[in-house]
């Protein structure tokens, strides 16, 4: 097997992986609209080194204190 074969044959495997997984995101995406699959809800964080450091609901309302923003 010569080396033009040998990359043919992985970029063709890259092409039919990427589109198994567009198909699997696709998918995905239509289940999560129609309702069929619930996304994770809120989660816990706390940290007992800083002693108050507590996080609850979305996670992201508070990204700035968990990152030490301004």
């Amino acid at each position: 097997m010569n080396k033009n074969m040998v990359l043919v044959v992985v970029v063709a495997l890259l092409v039919i992986v990427s589109g198994v997984q567009a198909f699997q995101l696709t998918t995905l995406k239509d289940k999560i609209d129609d309702g069929k699959v619930k996304l994770g809800g809120s989660s816990s964080v706390s940290s007992s080194s800083s002693g108050s450091a507590s996080v609850s609901g979305n996670s992201l309302d508070n990204l700035p204190q968990m990152v030490g923003g301004c």
